[in-house]
């Protein structure tokens, strides 16, 4: 039986960021699958509050190098990585000096939300799924972490559903209690499409609020996951009435072999192609 290779694509990963719920799953899960006899990769963004020097991070020339266009705009696709020795594993960033070479993550040092987070959801989204293929490996299930994931299960199994890096690929989706008030842009629908896209795909991105943007992303998902105890009851309301597997949150005693059992029930699975 070969090797199942997972893909982790996340919006926080400790220690590059300060520690929270995410960050610590997305950080000791793969290396938890990876010690199961499972294969992975991983993927973050390269916020500007990621220390470069300290974390010695590099750029990956080979990788590098790709234009992505957003908005009829071109831009440049940096990919670096860094090692977290004690693990053995490694964590590619996704990096573009507009989009990410600033301070702080998703708000400014005010607090307020970055008006182009839409477009850079679109860009580390896009990025993750050209460096994959670039890297010539064919993930048999893709895990999102975090709202700035939540375009890939949506490109999957449309855009790329043909492709061969991810044709025969499930896609997990995790949802976290890290809402936020704002709305992305007016126009996000519009940004997103793709060839191999329909009106319909998108519908739910037409009013692009923390609620919607989870809820597209979960319709487009083979596998469900609540990674925290208490997320938005509207979002909780969708999964538990889902015909997907969902798997309930886990405690961190817990949750590394209870999410590889979850990949494993998947492959025995249908996979989805939306609703």
């Amino acid at each position: 039986m070969k090797k199942a290779k997972i893909l982790y694509v996340s919006q926080e990963i400790s220690p590059y960021l300060e520690e929270t719920e995410m960050a610590n799953i997305a950080r000791y899960l793969p290396q938890g699958v990876q010690e199961r006899g499972k294969e992975i990769r991983t993927f973050m963004p390269r916020f500007g509050s990621v220390n470069e020097r300290r974390n010695q991070l590099h750029e990956v020339i080979r990788l590098s190098g790709m234009n992505l266009i957003i908005d009829d705009t071109d831009h440049p696709l940096i990919i670096k990585v860094a090692s977290i020795q004690s693990a053995r594993m490694q964590v590619y960033f996704i990096d573009n000096e507009e989009y990410f070479q600033r301070k702080h993550t998703t708000r400014d040092g005010k607090g307020k939300f970055f008006k182009d987070n839409d477009a850079r959801t679109i860009f580390f989204c896009r990025g993750v799924l050209e460096t994959v293929k670039k890297l010539g490996w064919t993930p048999d299930i893709v895990h999102c972490h975090g709202w700035i994931t939540s375009l890939i299960p949506l490109f999957i199994k449309t855009s790329y559903k043909d492709d061969p890096t991810y044709k025969n690929a499930k896609v997990v989706y995790s949802v976290y209690d890290h809402q936020f008030e704002e709305e992305f842009n007016d126009d996000y629908a519009s940004k997103v499409m793709m060839e191999g896209m329909t009106d319909c795909d998108l519908e739910l991105l037409q009013k692009p609020d923390f609620i919607n943007i989870n809820l597209n992303a979960l319709k487009f998902s083979d596998g469900l996951i609540k990674g925290s105890e208490q997320i938005h009851p509207d979002i909780e309301h969708y999964m538990d009435k889902s015909d997907r597997p969902v798997l309930s949150y886990q405690t961190p005693e817990d949750f590394i072999e209870a999410y590889s059992n979850f990949y494993d029930e998947l492959f025995t699975e249908e996979p989805v192609f939306a609703e």
